[in-house]
């Protein structure tokens, strides 16, 4: 009995270091949304069962090695047991107990993080190779960052253009797949003000490391000042052909095209009107409209050299957008 008594005080104290020293790690990052408070619950009571269930292992195991070892000197056998039918049949009941317990507690948790908000803003979300696209319906504008006032639920609806995206910010705790062909939703509240970073959580192709942009959760007031000049951008950039070129651009062509010269995926748009460009099969040709316009239609009709690997999405513009995109190229110089 002695050893009973030793072993479960021992478990006891090994559970609460083992809980307390990860506790003090700070596992997780700081939670910033009404969603992490019962996720935070959840997990910090998978942290105890995990520590004691370590402890309940790993201490047994040690004292018997200690304890139990065989002396200097001893030849005899060790003492047969056949087994315990009522040990058996607890170690399976309880853990089988617990499993249950926990799946009531998840199922309560996602239902919770899951369920609709009312009065909450539409933030129209769309994942492509590799980047990030948002749009405030309710305001008219669309921003390659995710801008959000602090104590205000959000609805984000989501689509990916191309392959499953997962749009993750870690301190909001809550993940959702982008799927094509689908809209998904996502609610979340921000609660903490600050600067975060959304992450694609889904392997998604060659530059899905590179996959985030920048969330800010903000003020009401701040989030108010934001969107006027957002829409005082958007209104100058729809008064000429150029400016709605760009805006184009940053919604559908910025995370494959640069404008200053870089190579991200495909070839670069800067000094790119009446250079000569080379192709990976036939003479040189120059940039001009033609060239462009049909580029922008057909990506496969010419192909620039040392980009034939490369697979340019299908998108469909009108005339009046591809005349848009032209004359925004034409000022990239």
């Amino acid at each position: 009995m002695l050893h009973f008594v030793v072993v479960g005080i021992l478990v006891l104290v090994v559970s609460a270091l083992t809980y307390f020293g990860l506790d003090a790690a700070h596992l997780l990052p700081i939670p910033a949304s009404a969603q992490a408070g019962e996720i935070d619950w959840m997990w910090n009571l998978q942290l105890i069962a995990m520590s004691f269930l370590f402890s309940l292992i790993v201490v047994p195991m040690f004292y018997s090695l200690i304890v139990f070892r065989r002396k200097k000197g001893d030849t005899t056998d060790a003492q047969h047991i056949e087994g315990n039918t009522r040990l058996e049949l607890a170690w399976s009941a309880i853990p089988l107990f617990v499993v249950v317990f926990f799946a009531y507690l998840g199922a309560g948790n996602l239902a919770d993080t899951i369920r609709p908000s009312q009065n909450a803003m539409v933030v129209k979300v769309r994942g492509l190779q590799w980047d990030w696209k948002f749009e405030y319906p309710e305001y008219g504008i669309a921003t390659t960052e995710l801008y959000l006032p602090v104590d205000k639920a959000i609805v984000l609806k989501m689509e990916s253009t191309d392959v499953i995206h997962s749009f993750w910010v870690p301190e909001f705790r809550v993940k959702q797949d982008l799927v094509p062909g689908r809209v998904t939703e996502l609610h979340i509240t921000p609660n903490r003000l600050g600067d975060y970073k959304v992450r694609c959580a889904e392997l998604c192709g060659t530059s899905h490391y590179s996959m985030e942009e920048n969330v800010k959760v903000v003020d009401n007031e701040k989030f108010s000042v934001w969107v006027a000049e957002q829409q005082e951008i958007a209104a100058q950039r729809e008064a000429t052909p150029e400016g709605r070129g760009q805006k184009i651009y940053e919604s559908f062509c910025n995370s494959c095209h640069s404008i200053d010269g870089s190579i991200i995926v495909g070839p670069s748009w800067f000094n790119l009107f009446g250079s000569t460009v080379e192709l990976e099969e036939g003479a040189p040709v120059t940039a001009d409209e033609a060239f462009l316009i049909e580029s922008i239609r057909d990506p496969k009709a010419k192909i620039v050299r040392g980009f034939a690997s490369q697979n340019m999405p299908a998108f469909t513009f009108t005339d009046e957008e591809v005349e848009n995109i032209v004359a925004y190229i034409k000022t990239l110089r």
